[in-house]
Protein backbone atom coordinates (compact mmCIF):
# COMPACT_ATOMS: atom_id res chain seq x y z
CA UNK A 1 0.00 0.00 0.00
CA UNK A 2 1.45 3.43 -1.06
CA UNK A 3 2.12 5.68 1.71
CA UNK A 4 -0.09 8.77 2.89
CA UNK A 5 1.23 11.89 1.15
CA UNK A 6 2.07 14.52 4.07
CA UNK A 7 0.17 17.74 3.99
CA UNK A 8 1.92 20.90 6.28
CA UNK A 9 -0.37 23.06 7.64
CA UNK A 10 0.75 26.60 9.25
CA UNK A 11 -2.07 28.54 10.66
CA UNK A 12 -2.78 30.61 13.92
CA UNK A 13 -6.62 30.14 13.78
CA UNK A 14 -7.50 26.79 15.11
CA UNK A 15 -11.25 26.69 13.46
CA UNK A 16 -9.14 26.65 10.04
CA UNK A 17 -6.72 24.38 10.66
CA UNK A 18 -9.21 21.59 12.19
CA UNK A 19 -11.50 22.41 9.25
CA UNK A 20 -8.66 21.98 6.91
CA UNK A 21 -7.17 18.53 8.92
CA UNK A 22 -10.82 17.05 8.75
CA UNK A 23 -11.31 17.36 5.39
CA UNK A 24 -7.99 16.64 4.30
CA UNK A 25 -7.66 13.21 6.41
CA UNK A 26 -11.56 12.45 4.92
CA UNK A 27 -9.69 12.84 1.68
CA UNK A 28 -6.41 10.24 2.65
CA UNK A 29 -4.01 12.47 3.42
CA UNK A 30 -1.65 12.90 6.38
CA UNK A 31 -1.49 16.27 8.41
CA UNK A 32 0.91 18.15 10.38
CA UNK A 33 0.24 21.66 11.40
CA UNK A 34 1.86 23.88 13.31
CA UNK A 35 0.39 27.73 14.48
CA UNK A 36 3.71 30.03 14.32
CA UNK A 37 6.19 30.31 11.65
CA UNK A 38 8.99 29.20 13.33
CA UNK A 39 7.30 25.95 14.75
CA UNK A 40 6.10 25.48 10.94
CA UNK A 41 9.79 25.84 9.83
CA UNK A 42 11.22 23.43 12.17
CA UNK A 43 7.75 20.74 11.16
CA UNK A 44 8.90 21.08 7.53
CA UNK A 45 12.34 19.89 8.02
CA UNK A 46 11.64 17.46 9.89
CA UNK A 47 8.25 16.26 8.50
CA UNK A 48 9.43 16.55 4.39
CA UNK A 49 5.92 17.39 3.74
CA UNK A 50 4.78 16.24 0.47
CA UNK A 51 2.69 20.44 -0.08
CA UNK A 52 2.80 22.88 2.23
CA UNK A 53 -0.34 25.13 3.17
CA UNK A 54 1.18 28.38 4.95
CA UNK A 55 -1.08 31.42 6.29
CA UNK A 56 0.17 34.71 5.73
CA UNK A 57 -0.46 36.51 9.12
CA UNK A 58 0.98 34.43 12.05
CA UNK A 59 2.22 35.59 15.21
CA UNK A 60 5.72 35.44 15.52
CA UNK A 61 6.96 35.09 11.47
CA UNK A 62 4.82 36.83 8.15
CA UNK A 63 4.45 34.38 5.64
CA UNK A 64 7.05 35.62 3.79
CA UNK A 65 9.61 34.88 6.12
CA UNK A 66 8.53 31.52 6.21
CA UNK A 67 8.27 30.66 2.78
CA UNK A 68 11.81 32.09 2.05
CA UNK A 69 13.05 30.00 4.79
CA UNK A 70 11.16 26.58 3.54
CA UNK A 71 12.15 27.37 -0.02
CA UNK A 72 15.23 27.71 1.18
CA UNK A 73 15.83 23.90 2.65
CA UNK A 74 13.02 22.65 0.36
CA UNK A 75 13.48 23.34 -3.69
CA UNK A 76 10.50 21.62 -4.82
CA UNK A 77 7.59 21.22 -1.86
CA UNK A 78 4.74 23.07 -3.51
CA UNK A 79 3.52 25.85 -1.02
CA UNK A 80 -0.08 27.22 -1.48
CA UNK A 81 -0.04 30.72 0.80
CA UNK A 82 -3.46 31.55 2.56
CA UNK A 83 -4.16 35.14 2.65
CA UNK A 84 -6.58 37.99 3.49
CA UNK A 85 -5.77 40.21 1.35
CA UNK A 86 -7.11 40.08 -1.99
CA UNK A 87 -4.67 42.90 -3.68
CA UNK A 88 -2.60 41.79 -6.71
CA UNK A 89 0.75 43.50 -5.18
CA UNK A 90 0.23 40.94 -2.17
CA UNK A 91 -0.19 37.99 -4.34
CA UNK A 92 3.01 39.09 -6.65
CA UNK A 93 5.22 39.44 -3.66
CA UNK A 94 3.66 35.48 -1.94
CA UNK A 95 4.22 33.97 -5.46
CA UNK A 96 8.27 36.34 -5.66
CA UNK A 97 8.97 34.68 -1.77
CA UNK A 98 8.73 31.04 -2.99
CA UNK A 99 4.76 30.40 -2.84
CA UNK A 100 3.52 28.02 -6.18
CA UNK A 101 0.21 29.45 -5.39
CA UNK A 102 -2.32 31.45 -3.05
CA UNK A 103 -5.67 31.15 -2.01
CA UNK A 104 -7.90 34.32 -0.30
CA UNK A 105 -9.15 33.73 2.73
CA UNK A 106 -12.73 33.22 3.17
CA UNK A 107 -12.08 30.34 0.95
CA UNK A 108 -13.57 27.22 0.18
CA UNK A 109 -12.12 23.67 1.28
CA UNK A 110 -12.82 22.00 -1.17
CA UNK A 111 -11.02 24.55 -3.96
CA UNK A 112 -7.92 23.75 -2.19
CA UNK A 113 -8.15 20.00 -2.57
CA UNK A 114 -8.76 20.49 -5.74
CA UNK A 115 -5.83 22.61 -6.00
CA UNK A 116 -3.49 19.94 -3.62
CA UNK A 117 -4.96 16.73 -5.86
CA UNK A 118 -4.22 18.88 -8.82
CA UNK A 119 -0.76 19.18 -7.41
CA UNK A 120 -0.38 15.60 -7.16
CA UNK A 121 -1.77 14.82 -10.37
CA UNK A 122 0.77 16.93 -12.29
CA UNK A 123 3.65 15.27 -10.55
CA UNK A 124 2.61 11.66 -11.26
CA UNK A 125 1.30 12.55 -14.65
CA UNK A 126 5.13 13.52 -16.43
CA UNK A 127 4.61 14.78 -19.80
CA UNK A 128 4.94 14.48 -23.26
CA UNK A 129 8.20 16.91 -23.09
CA UNK A 130 12.22 15.92 -22.59
CA UNK A 131 13.60 16.66 -19.00
CA UNK A 132 15.83 19.26 -20.79
CA UNK A 133 14.05 21.44 -22.64
CA UNK A 134 16.12 24.62 -24.68
CA UNK A 135 13.69 27.69 -25.36
CA UNK A 136 15.86 30.61 -27.15
CA UNK A 137 19.32 30.81 -25.42
CA UNK A 138 17.61 29.32 -21.98
CA UNK A 139 17.47 25.67 -20.52
CA UNK A 140 15.19 24.49 -18.60
CA UNK A 141 15.51 21.23 -16.43
CA UNK A 142 12.20 19.91 -15.41
CA UNK A 143 13.84 17.79 -12.82
CA UNK A 144 16.22 19.96 -10.92
CA UNK A 145 13.07 22.83 -11.54
CA UNK A 146 16.11 25.59 -12.84
CA UNK A 147 15.84 27.80 -15.91
CA UNK A 148 19.48 28.67 -16.69
CA UNK A 149 20.15 31.59 -19.04
CA UNK A 150 23.54 33.81 -19.58
CA UNK A 151 25.48 31.90 -17.07
CA UNK A 152 22.59 32.84 -14.16
CA UNK A 153 20.55 30.03 -12.67
CA UNK A 154 16.84 30.75 -11.78
CA UNK A 155 14.91 28.58 -9.43
CA UNK A 156 11.22 27.43 -10.80
CA UNK A 157 8.82 26.83 -8.23
CA UNK A 158 5.97 23.91 -8.84
CA UNK A 159 3.76 25.41 -10.97
CA UNK A 160 5.91 27.73 -13.31
CA UNK A 161 7.66 24.00 -14.34
CA UNK A 162 4.29 22.48 -14.76
CA UNK A 163 3.28 25.35 -17.29
CA UNK A 164 6.06 25.75 -18.41
CA UNK A 165 5.38 21.66 -19.39
CA UNK A 166 2.08 21.93 -20.42
CA UNK A 167 2.37 24.88 -22.99
CA UNK A 168 5.69 22.81 -24.28
CA UNK A 169 3.44 19.87 -24.67
CA UNK A 170 1.54 21.88 -27.33
CA UNK A 171 4.28 24.02 -28.46
CA UNK A 172 3.12 26.40 -31.16
CA UNK A 173 -0.18 26.09 -30.52
CA UNK A 174 -2.12 28.24 -28.18
CA UNK A 175 -3.39 26.62 -24.62
CA UNK A 176 -6.66 28.26 -23.29
CA UNK A 177 -6.61 29.60 -19.99
CA UNK A 178 -9.38 27.31 -18.93
CA UNK A 179 -7.19 23.93 -19.69
CA UNK A 180 -4.29 25.58 -17.85
CA UNK A 181 -6.16 26.16 -14.90
CA UNK A 182 -8.02 23.00 -15.31
CA UNK A 183 -4.96 20.56 -15.76
CA UNK A 184 -2.77 22.41 -13.60
CA UNK A 185 -4.81 23.57 -10.84
CA UNK A 186 -7.68 21.62 -10.76
CA UNK A 187 -9.47 24.78 -10.89
CA UNK A 188 -12.65 26.37 -12.93
CA UNK A 189 -11.76 29.89 -14.58
CA UNK A 190 -13.50 32.89 -13.65
CA UNK A 191 -13.10 36.52 -15.11
CA UNK A 192 -11.12 37.33 -11.73
CA UNK A 193 -9.22 34.48 -11.58
CA UNK A 194 -5.45 36.31 -12.54
CA UNK A 195 -3.77 32.93 -11.54
CA UNK A 196 -2.21 31.92 -14.71
CA UNK A 197 -1.52 35.48 -15.72
CA UNK A 198 0.35 36.32 -12.48
CA UNK A 199 3.28 33.06 -13.66
CA UNK A 200 3.35 33.82 -16.84
CA UNK A 201 4.61 37.15 -15.48
CA UNK A 202 6.64 35.59 -13.23
CA UNK A 203 7.93 33.04 -16.16
CA UNK A 204 8.37 35.94 -18.66
CA UNK A 205 10.60 38.14 -16.03
CA UNK A 206 13.17 35.07 -15.83
CA UNK A 207 12.77 33.86 -19.81
CA UNK A 208 12.33 36.70 -21.76
CA UNK A 209 14.76 39.21 -22.70
CA UNK A 210 12.20 42.16 -23.01
CA UNK A 211 9.69 40.62 -20.38
CA UNK A 212 7.14 43.73 -21.65
CA UNK A 213 7.63 42.27 -25.39
CA UNK A 214 7.94 38.75 -25.49
CA UNK A 215 9.43 36.11 -28.05
CA UNK A 216 8.31 32.57 -26.21
CA UNK A 217 5.79 32.92 -24.01
CA UNK A 218 2.91 34.59 -26.29
CA UNK A 219 -0.64 36.13 -25.52
CA UNK A 220 -3.24 34.41 -27.56
CA UNK A 221 -5.70 37.62 -27.05
CA UNK A 222 -8.87 36.27 -25.47
CA UNK A 223 -8.13 32.77 -25.39
CA UNK A 224 -4.23 31.93 -23.41
CA UNK A 225 -1.24 31.71 -23.74
CA UNK A 226 1.23 29.58 -26.51
CA UNK A 227 5.02 28.53 -26.37
CA UNK A 228 7.57 29.39 -28.93
CA UNK A 229 10.58 27.52 -28.80
CA UNK A 230 13.30 29.13 -31.04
Amino acid sequence: MASKKTILIIEDEPQIVMGLRDALEFEGFRVAAAGKGKEGIALARSEAPDAVILDLMLPDLNGYAVCEEIRRNSAFVPIIMLTARSQETDKIRGLDAGADDYVTKPFSVNELIARIRAIFRRAARGGGVPEMLQIGEAQIHFAAHTLNLHGETHQLSFYEVELVRLLAERAGHPVSREEILSKIWGLEAGPSNRTVDNFIVKLRKKLEKHPDKPQHILTVYGFGYKLATA
